[in-house]
């Protein structure tokens, strides 16, 4: 079991002048572990000693190579993008944090001045750099931040449950943009984050939670977390199935986790007329949707879902946390080594594992 003692913060080591970095060295499948520079940081910059991380979908596209990531990512690029870890060094006009504060970061690295930014929706800036995806991630010994993207970590909070906070933003986001209270809800796709959301939505009041997957495995681990029926994604009936358990109308909400083409023509399909549909899932290639029948006959209001909403989605999740709404311990069901990657990617596909997460330093 992960600790949940208070963390004291830690004098940090000599920086070395090279690091190990998972990286994506070509455009084919998988990572390669390499040694590269320890990145220098500017004077708003903020360089943190990685601890732990965490494995994504997202990194699994990478790694896969699939069509979305052929088409976004440019190798060489040190892969990941959920993480928490001490701060290693600050840069001379950097005011709030200090070397040895225990910190995540949001990942989405704004840039501060389009429209987008200065309107509150920085999540979605129009040149915003992913790490991980766009600009050198987290997966590594070390990470250089913009100070105004650090987090502060409650330290109350274990360090695989702080290493992803990212993944969990997503499924607060998610939930609190769909407007869940006392609402049916259907969530397609339980993998680490559609089994997050399930707490989140419960703590945000919603009436009735389903939960639909192709994994009895993940099923299973949505029961635990709080669903109050599950199905499997295989069912024949099972539009008719969820719109029967919701009166004949059809759920609220419904909140599209796994980005399976199919997952999200039968998630539309369950909503009824003038329910909110929350679009999460990434899928690997183009999706082909009746839009007058799914949509737009139905009046259904669709949400695209990006990341974060800075920082209003940080705070959100932190308190569901450090208020004990919301247990990550059955969702994190590995907790590996750093060097055994490529075992963790294998244990992703295969199903069996919901979360991952890496140590980076013992």
């Amino acid at each position: 079991m992960t600790s949940t003692m208070p963390h004291r913060p830690v004098t940090a080591p000599a920086i070395p002048d090279t690091m190990r970095a998972l990286r994506k060295m070509s455009a084919a499948p998988g990572f390669t572990l390499e040694r590269i520079p320890v990145p220098s940081i500017g004077p708003s910059d903020v360089l943190i000693r990685v601890k732990t991380v965490g494995l994504c979908g997202t990194d699994q596209h990478i790694y896969g190579w699939d069509h979305w990531a052929q088409r976004r990512v440019k190798p060489p690029l040190t892969i990941g993008h959920e993480f928490m870890g001490y701060v290693a060094a600050v840069g001379s006009a950097v005011k709030a944090v200090q070397v040895g504060d225990r910190v995540s970061a949001e990942g989405h690295i704004a840039c501060g001045v389009c429209a987008l930014c200065r309107t509150g929706q920085a999540h979605i800036c129009e040149h915003v750099e992913i790490i991980g995806v766009d600009t050198n991630g987290a997966f590594a010994d070390y990470i250089r931040m913009p100070e105004s993207n650090v987090w502060k970590l409650d330290p109350s909070i274990p360090d695989s449950w702080a290493a992803v906070f990212d993944p969990l933003g997503n499924a607060v986001h998610t939930v609190m943009a769909a407007d869940v209270s006392v609402k049916s809800v259907v969530i397609t796709g339980v993998g680490s984050i559609g089994l997050m959301a399930i707490p989140v939505a419960r703590a945000a009041g919603a009436a009735k939670v389903f939960a639909i997957d192709v994994n009895p495995q993940k099923l299973e681990l949505a029961k635990r977390v709080g669903a109050d029926a599950t199905f499997s994604a295989l069912q024949p009936d099972l539009v008719d199935e969820i719109i029967t358990r919701t009166g004949g109308d059809g759920a609220d909400v419904l909140l599209e986790m796994s980005g399976s083409g199919q997952a999200i023509n039968n998630g539309l399909a369950m909503v009824r007329n003038g329910g909110v549909a929350a679009l999460l899932g990434i899928p690997s290639d183009e999706v082909e949707i009746n839009l007058a029948e799914r949509i737009i006959f139905k009046g259904l209001t669709v949400l695209g879902i990006n990341g974060r909403k800075m920082f209003e989605t940080w705070y959100q999740t932190q308190a569901l946390v450090t208020s004990g709404r919301v247990d990550l311990t059955p969702i994190i069901t590995h907790e590996m080594r750093f060097e055994d990657f490529e075992a963790a990617f294998a244990l992703m596909k295969s199903g069996e594992a919901a979360k991952i997460v890496l140590h980076v330093d013992e």
